[in-house]
């Protein structure tokens, strides 16, 4: 994995310096800048959106008319160096920034494009206040509140009998995000949450107290609204004390199979909120699938389906709205605004989305089940 990711990195540095300029200068490309973690715990994710880009460019440049270019930089989710990043693909020449790919970066890096007015689509960051800088700040995935919401929908659906516990990361701005509207919603629908039990950055290195507690207090559901690094820890304590509620996560689980140091057979039986599976029998899903396998050797999660979607979706703007490479980014985006808020598009994540003057995505998650270590749906 590190050396895919050094060849990565290499080939957008050599991008920034060769690519996209015809002998005078000018442009002849639509340069789209991207950031997210490629390294560190949090790697999964980034790498997943870079590769869903980079596949997705790899189509629609083959078609001829407008060509796309990527530059990704590795913000490893840190707020500052996401801010440096976006800063060095300004100086790169950025038309559309496609990023960045958590929440706390995005929140960042929003202020900074709606301050410049550089039009911002990012993948999967799905905090409620990335959105909030401007109206030139808008989203692929559906935000944590609804995630919150659809989970505790879900369990009363589904669940409706559960004995609940809940763990969450109180300094994370997603996960704390979805567990205000979880809980809202839970008591509104009568849910028996009979354990909640939070952690933070400080302490997340052994969580074996919560999953001890929520044991303890019999929950048989338990909803673990964060990403996988930390999941995997959970599912890993609960297996040694032989302990074998439902797991229950959104988004942010994804990609758990592919955590390093975890034993995925661990997974088997977890679900979670996603706006995308793998397994699914359309024709689109099982060609970007099938390309991504081949080219990565993993199975794609729903981060990289949201990526690819992204670009596909800045295409279908900048072609509708008879965007070109020689505009500036502030002409860029007056008309990806207007195309974006008018527009439906159909996606590997969704079918007839669209986006409100907010920034924020109209499209419904689906519940999907780990079993026999690939995602199935659940419906």
């Amino acid at each position: 994995m590190k050396k895919v990711v050094t060849m990565i990195l290499a080939a957008a540095m050599m991008a920034t310096t060769f690519a996209g300029c015809s002998g005078n200068g000018e442009a002849t490309a639509m340069k789209l800048g991207a950031s997210g973690p490629l390294t560190g715990s949090n790697a999964v994710y980034g790498n997943a959106v870079q590769y869903g880009m980079e596949i997705a460019i790899e189509e629609l440049n083959a078609k001829g008319g407008l060509q796309l270019e990527l530059n990704s930089q590795d913000d490893e989710g840190d707020v500052e160096k996401a801010v440096n990043a976006y800063n060095t693909l300004k100086d790169w020449g950025m038309h559309v920034m496609v990023g960045p790919t958590t929440t706390g970066s995005a929140n960042a890096v929003a202020p900074e494009c709606a301050a410049d007015n550089m039009f911002m689509l990012t993948p999967s960051a799905s905090g409620a206040d990335v959105i909030k800088p401007g109206d030139n700040v808008f989203q692929v995935c559906f935000t944590d509140p609804n995630q919150g919401v659809a989970s505790a929908d879900y369990f009363a659906e589904h669940f409706p009998d559960a004995v609940i516990g809940v763990i969450y990361d109180s300094s994370d701005l997603y996960s704390a995000g979805v567990f205000s509207t979880f809980t809202s919603e839970a008591e509104a629908k009568g849910l028996n949450v009979v354990c909640t039990e939070a952690f933070t950055s400080a302490n997340k290195s052994d969580l074996s107290t919560q999953v001890t507690k929520c044991q303890a207090a019999g929950a048989d559901l338990v909803f673990l609204p964060f990403y996988a690094t930390e999941a995997a820890q959970v599912l890993s304590y609960a297996n040694k004390i032989g302990y074998k509620p439902t797991f229950f996560g959104c988004d942010g689980m994804d990609g758990i199979l592919a955590t390093e140091g975890f034993d995925p057979a661990l997974a088997e039986g977890l679900m979670l909120l996603t706006p995308f599976a793998a397994d699914g029998a359309d024709e689109r899903t099982q060609s970007f699938v099938k390309k991504y396998t081949e080219k990565y050797d993993t199975v794609p999660n729903q981060f990289a389906a949201d990526a690819y979607d992204a670009v596909y979706a800045v295409y279908q703007a900048c072609t509708q709205a008879g965007v070109t490479p020689d505009m500036s980014p502030e002409e860029v985006s007056q008309k990806l605004k207007a195309e974006f808020t008018s527009m439906t598009f159909d996606g590997l994540t969704g079918s007839g989305m669209t986006w409100d003057a907010s920034g924020a995505v109209s499209k419904a998650p689906m519940a999907v089940v780990i079993q026999n270590g690939v995602y199935v749906s659940a419906e």
